[in-house]
């Protein structure tokens, strides 16, 4: 189901290397906000390092967020030492597409990491890309997201439910 990721961690630095092997995975697109930092724009040292490891073991990285901060996304791409895009309009396919070309990787190599079911994992599976649901840093989130949240937690639950999975 479209609504459906086919991962899901508690935050991203639970990814592991060996579990983008095991699925295949080449190239991870990352979400910013409430997936790599928090409210208060906090990027955690746990998660540079992550993203090191991660390039260190040939995995490459690219950030895609709707945010029209640019500056903000910026910030943690340099930090990361990772090409960014942002105004990306996700759940949109044109995003996912321009930075999977940039990539130069098949869409099932390829995992879309995000907080949120309607923009990150939905754009991801209309791409047939792998998709990977973490769960938001903070609970505080902006006002044109936190709307979406109980909505997101049902779907979750009917996920859990119906698929006996760990989630």
């Amino acid at each position: 189901m479209i609504l459906y990721p086919d991962g899901h961690f508690e935050k991203v630095e639970e990814i592991t290397i060996k579990y983008l092997q095991d699925n295949k995975i080449k190239a991870l697109i990352l979400d910013v906000d409430n997936t790599l930092i928090d409210y208060q724009k906090h990027l955690e040292k746990s998660v540079i390092q992550w993203a090191k490891n991660l390039k260190e073991q040939g995995i490459k990285l690219y950030i895609l967020s709707n945010t029209n901060q640019k500056e903000k996304v910026e910030k943690v791409a340099k930090a990361l030492e990772i090409p960014y895009r942002n105004l990306a309009k996700k759940p949109f396919k044109t995003g996912f597409l321009k930075v999977q070309k940039e990539l130069k990787e098949k869409a099932e190599n390829i995992a879309v990491v995000g907080d949120q079911i309607f923009t990150d994992i939905i754009g991801g599976n209309r791409c047939r890309m792998f998709t990977i649901l973490v769960e938001p840093i903070n609970p505080k989130d902006f006002w044109y997201t936190a709307w979406k949240r109980p909505i997101e937690n049902r779907i979750k639950n009917r996920y859990r439910k119906n698929k006996n999975k760990i989630f």
